[in-house]
């Protein structure tokens, strides 16, 4: 077996979990391959690393190692779809940072998820992404989200519209500080902040959401995720901010962007002892209130 590994900036709280990590999959004979600068990061910190081999893009990464390890928050799980696209290559996440929707396996069960895997109980969750279409190509070759695409304005200045078409079929002009298109696996992300619905994972729908809408009566729509959705910008700055999970840039208002449902998937592992509901009552702390 062999897996390939990213991570980023580690806290020395987090140094005796990820000696541990090493350590297992060295007595478990797994190779690994290591992300450039985070093998740089760990031997700074005193933790004895073998890679078989480094990376630092998607290019020269090994494409068939089993799979990811992504070592941090749910932000550093989104980097690795830089390097994963539409190989197919499974993801788990080892939770080393907060919340962790995504990076579900907390540092305390590394060395059973470990086991978990090697013995085959896990299964493989795919999760729907998004892709868009610019005249400039904006993001290059890594257009394409787990999360949401955002738009925002570009300062503290007035208002956007943002109008936006369901398969070229004029849905609403929003006057809003800015505008989210989240799948099922971003709806728990910003979607959520800004008072949207959670969807289950393979529900087959996307959310738009306005971002501190004008008109209180604006409300998120969910819809079927085979729909193109095109989204055209006004505002008196002339240019406003397109995020795509944790890229972003600045782009003219006489952009259009067209927003559709990646034609592949990214399949996360997930134990068998976990599933979306646990996570999303732990992660959420529903039921602690005494009253309930």
């Amino acid at each position: 077996m062999q897996v390939a590994i990213y991570g980023k900036v580690i806290t020395d709280e987090n140094i005796p979990y990820l000696k541990n990590l090493f350590e297992k999959l060295q007595n478990e004979g797994i190779k690994y391959l290591i992300h450039s600068p985070f093998a740089e990061h760990l031997r700074g910190s005193k933790i004895e690393i073998m890679p078989v081999g480094e990376f630092s893009s998607y290019e020269d990464m090994d494409k068939s190692s089993d799979f990811m390890i992504s070592i941090g928050g749910d932000g550093t799980f989104l980097d690795t779809i830089t390097f994963i696209r539409d190989s197919g290559m499974p993801v788990v996440g080892i939770n080393a940072g907060t919340l962790g929707f995504l990076s579900n396996i907390s540092k305390d069960e590394i060395e059973y998820a470990i086991d978990e895997i090697i013995a085959g109980n896990f299964t493989l969750d795919k999760r729907a992404m998004l892709t868009i279409e610019t005249k400039m190509n904006l993001f290059k070759d890594a257009n394409v989200a787990l999360n949401d695409l955002t738009i925002h304005k570009y300062d503290s200045s007035s208002m956007i519209t943002i109008h936006v078409y369901l398969n070229d079929e004029f849905l609403n002009s929003y006057w809003s500080d800015g505008l989210i298109v989240s799948t099922p696996t971003g709806s728990t992300a910003y979607s959520l902040s800004c008072g949207g619905p959670i969807i289950t994972p393979g529900s087959g729908n996307f959310v738009i959401n306005p971002v501190a809408p004008h008109n209180l009566n604006v409300r998120p729509v969910v819809i079927p995720d085979d729909n193109t959705i095109t989204i055209k910008v006004e505002g008196r700055s002339g240019k406003f901010l397109v995020s795509l999970d944790s890229k972003y840039e600045t782009v003219s208002d006489s952009t259009t962007i067209s927003i559709k449902k990646a034609d592949f998937h990214l399949n996360l592992i997930r134990l068998n002892s976990q599933n979306f509901l646990s996570t999303l009552r732990n992660k959420l702390m529903w039921g602690l209130d005494k009253r309930n």
